[in-house]
């Protein structure tokens, strides 16, 4: 492979800044999000809030309210967003689009695939390859169908989460008592898979990342990769409309946005509330499950409101400190990756092995120093490098050239 212009780094008249400052925003989310599931295990998660006191039950019950779930969204968002720029550049510069961004689909899969296996099994990249894949199908809608089709596909599979539950406690005893039997057994699987977590060998805990995977695979992924497909095609029109290009033009879209989409949100989320913040795995199932169903129908709009407000303040009063973001954004894929191996190194029993030591006030420290590390670091290589690792490596296997990775002078 070689070096050639098709390679090289997209301009930077070319990059929508703002895009750069939402995925830095978003990459503090996520982490904030994931770092719960470095040190528990996805059995024992039965919605709601880890049970805690004092200031470890007032930092979960934030997360749970504001970044749960609305992280992932508003990542998603952002990668359809990227999908439809992608495409935009490609034909502008009368570059075939499909092949090229089947093969960055391919080795996004890839990653994951790794991730999963090597590091941390709550991977997100493999379900965005995947959904991806339902996304290139998809190409063929534009304008408002887009975001029409996608808001329909996300707003159905979130219905019919919230109708299985209420289906669960419509159910009678006598139909209810194997699924009780069911959750009992995932409580004792919950507490063997945390002892593996917690002293197992690098090659015991990659056993149980496997076992994990199958009990994701066929338990989330088929609602969550649908719903990743709506979200995707929300980006893409959004970026379709031209006005993440220049937010200051449309700022009363961007008002109306977070307003419409916070208090709506926020709906959502109250009534999801409203069942309880904490649910017991076994008697509890069926209310945590309308619970998520509610909280699934709040994170689409409160993601939408976060993106409005980050785009009026990056484009406003704070663009300085937000756009202190921005180098984070442009390694998103590096700093990701990163966040899982500095977690689980802490955590799991091949590291420091401190599963289940540190509660969630403790966990937000943790996150918050990395992330002030992660954006020094951005910033720092990012000075002296075109591209973050990861991103150089993904984009050498995209166009199949070796892209220059350090600066020079003039770029």
């Amino acid at each position: 492979m070689t070096a050639s212009a098709s390679a090289a780094p997209t301009a930077d008249r070319d990059r929508l800044p703002v895009m750069d400052i939402l995925r830095g925003f978003a990459l503090l989310g996520i982490f904030l999000m994931n770092i719960e599931f470095f040190t528990r295990t996805l059995q024992s998660y039965s919605g709601g809030v880890t049970p805690g006191e004092g200031w470890d039950h007032a930092f979960g019950l934030a997360i749970y309210v504001a970044v749960q779930g609305k992280f992932w969204v508003l990542f998603a968002l952002l990668f359809g967003m990227g999908f439809a720029l992608m495409r935009e550049r490609a034909e502008r510069a009368g570059r075939p689009f499909f092949g090229l961004y089947l093969r960055r689909t391919l080795l996004l899969a890839l990653f994951g695939v790794l991730h999963i296996v090597f590091v941390w099994v709550g991977d997100i990249l493999f379900a965005y390859a995947l959904s991806a894949l339902l996304l290139m199908a998809c190409a063929w809608l534009r304008g408002t169908a887009a975001w029409v089709v996608g808001g329909g596909v996300y707003l159905l599979m979130a219905g019919l989460w919230l109708l299985m539950g209420v289906g669960l406690m419509a159910m009678p005893e006598s139909m209810v008592a194997p699924v009780r039997t069911e959750m009992l057994g995932l409580v004792a699987e919950a507490e063997r898979a945390a002892a593996v977590y917690r002293e197992g060998s690098f090659l015991e805990i990659t056993r149980q990342r496997l076992s994990d995977f199958q009990f994701l695979a066929t338990g989330a992924l088929p609602f969550q990769i649908p719903m990743m497909l709506g979200v995707f095609l929300i980006g893409r029109w959004l970026v379709g409309t031209g006005r993440l290009a220049d937010p200051v033009a449309h700022r009363g879209f961007f008002v109306t946005l977070a307003v419409v989409g916070v208090l709506v949100g926020a709906l959502g989320v109250a009534a999801s509330l409203s069942l309880g913040s904490h649910f017991d795995l076994v008697d509890g199932f069926a209310a945590s499950t309308v619970a998520m169903g509610l909280m699934s129908l709040g994170n689409l709009p409160l993601a939408l409101g976060y993106l409005g407000i980050v785009v009026l303040l990056a484009s406003g009063p704070l663009r300085g400190a937000f756009g202190l973001l921005a180098p984070a954004g442009r390694m998103a894929l590096t700093n990701y990756l990163l966040q899982s191996i500095i977690g689980t190194l802490v955590f799991y029993g091949y590291g420091l092995g401190l599963w289940g030591e540190i509660g969630r006030s403790g966990q937000v420290g943790i996150v918050l120093l990395v992330f002030v590390a992660q954006v020094a670091f951005s910033h720092w290589w990012l000075s002296r490098f075109r591209f973050g690792p990861m991103e150089w490596l993904w984009r050498a296997g995209t166009y199949l050239q070796w892209p220059p990775m350090r600066r020079t002078a003039d770029a």
